[in-house]
């Protein structure tokens, strides 16, 4: 067994999903020191967004606390709202205004997952963080850079949406999935007898109610919706 010096220590960013518990459950296999965290985002006013299929909120973030329990590691819940709500949501309102598409999930993961996350994982003693995301990082010898590489299977990549992650979270990140496909990691979470391991995969935006971003615009912007 290795000496607890010895150990490197990573926080998991756990959505409450089986992708993140199967990630954190493999690290631990590895020998890391495995801590897990539920990031709580900023929600619609008035609007109860801890029900099931939220990544975000309270009750994502007791499914991720029912597996840390079951793999016997850490789990903390941190209080993201603000800073989502400034680098997320403004951007995502002043887009729509501008009559552009934006894409939320792209400025979650370069300023709350691999930013905000990782500062917090520095306080909690851990260089590293690590999440759910079918993707790859190698580092380059010759070119002397980390690359980011698609996840080996095609229909799972999700690369595409972490193309704005430096070097220096680049070099900080893990993401153990990268070389599996998803009926593996189903097959993990059974084998493991993971609470979260019959979960659905949840691809709505996570601070979006029933999906429905009129909706939301029309709360958070009442003024742009007039006669175009």
């Amino acid at each position: 067994m290795k000496e607890s010096s010895s150990v490197q220590r990573v926080v998991v960013g756990m959505s409450g999903g089986v992708d993140s518990s199967v990630a954190a459950a493999v690290l631990l296999e590895q020998g890391y020191e495995v801590i897990g965290a539920t990031m709580l985002v900023w929600s619609p006013p008035g609007v109860d967004m801890n029900y099931s299929e939220s990544c975000c909120g309270l009750s994502a973030a007791e499914d991720a606390r029912r597996v840390c329990a079951k793999l016997g590691i850490r789990h903390y819940t941190l209080d993201f709202k603000d800073v989502f709500y400034e680098r997320i949501i403004r951007n995502y309102v002043e887009e729509y205004s501008r009559g552009r598409t934006p894409n939320p999930c792209v400025l979650c993961n370069e300023w709350i997952k691999f930013r905000a996350l990782l500062d917090r994982a520095r306080s909690l003693g851990a260089e590293q963080v690590a999440t759910g995301h079918y993707a790859r990082i190698r580092y380059d010898e010759d070119r002397r850079r980390w690359l980011l590489l698609r996840g080996l299977d095609p229909r799972k990549d999700q690369s595409y949406a972490l193309y704005r992650l430096s070097q220096e979270q680049l070099s900080r990140t893990l993401f153990p999935l990268g070389e599996m496909d998803k009926a593996t990691v189903r097959r993990l979470a059974r084998e493991l007898e993971l609470p979260t391991a019959g979960k659905p995969d949840s691809q709505e935006t996570c601070f979006v109610p029933n999906n429905d971003y009129p909706a939301l615009l029309q709360i958070l912007t009442p003024e742009s919706f007039r006669p175009g």
